[in-house]
């Protein structure tokens, strides 16, 4: 099944809606985003680096549980976005092995520096760093099996502009992993039927959804599919409830905790 026919949200007219998004000067815009559609929706604010104490989120195993659903094996080359204080970034460097790469990426200069001081400590050499821009990923490209966004896309302030630039960087069959929380996007949270929306808006597919207890929310699969849009054709999505919806997850789909979408 195509992720265009499992929903559609539809898309926003001129009008702001009155979303603190829309409250951003356009001349505040970062000038490489400004061809880009700006999200209809809040942003949350960057917060802490760290979602919960890592001895926390291993005794509920949600690093063992992300990799494994994302088939992370040993010798894939992996992306991990907002890597933050390394939680990810450590964890992933052991499951893909010497023979693997891991680029460590964030915006935040100051937790990349103590990153780098952690990666230098525990000798993980098959780790890189590098600082990206609040459109851009700056990710090279053909290169990644997978990138992952854990608990950070909800902060993304030009989504449409950053995932169309993340796009050449996948590798043939490389997929993109986004774990997050189902709540309002200015409550470090985003929709999924809305994350669902803007991946396709900008070329992506969905091919596996699934909420579980040991991530503490859920977490989305996407594939590229189709051509890179032109910016200026990118069409901006609304938040669920502002407009009808031609297709959306069913109470079925979304329910309960070890519920699983799994595209075609």
């Amino acid at each position: 099944m195509e992720s265009g026919s499992f929903f559609r949200i539809l898309a926003a007219g001129a009008a702001c809606l009155s979303l603190a998004a829309c409250d951003v000067a356009e001349e505040d815009r970062p000038v490489t985003a400004r061809d880009f559609p700006r999200p209809y929706r809040p942003v949350s604010d960057t917060g802490s680096n760290a979602f919960s104490t890592e001895q926390i989120r291993d005794d509920r195993q949600e690093a063992q549980t992300v990799m494994d659903q994302a088939d992370i094996t040993r010798g894939m080359t992996v992306a991990d976005i907002g890597a933050g204080e390394g939680y990810y970034t450590v964890r992933l460097a052991a499951r893909v092995g010497p023979d693997g790469r891991v680029l460590a990426q964030d915006i935040d200069a100051d937790a990349l520096r103590r990153l780098g001081s952690r990666v230098e400590r525990e000798r993980l050499d098959n780790v890189s760093i590098a600082l990206g821009e609040p459109d851009d990923p700056k990710l090279p490209d053909d290169s990644f099996d997978r990138i992952f966004m854990v608990h950070m896309y909800h902060e993304i302030s030009e989504p449409y502009a950053l995932l169309w630039r993340m796009r050449p960087s996948l590798r043939e069959g490389g997929q993109v992993i986004v774990v997050d929380t189902d709540r309002p996007a200015d409550q470090h949270g985003i929709n999924p039927q809305l994350l669902f929306c803007e991946f396709e808006r900008v070329g992506y597919r969905l091919v596996q959804y699934v909420r579980k207890p040991q991530i503490a929310g859920y977490y989305a699969q996407f594939e590229v599919v189709g051509e890179r849009p032109d910016p200026r054709d990118i069409e901006p999505c609304l938040q669920p409830g502002d407009t009808n919806t031609e297709f959306s997850l069913t109470d079925e789909d979304t329910s309960g905790d070890n519920d699983e979408f799994q595209g075609s």
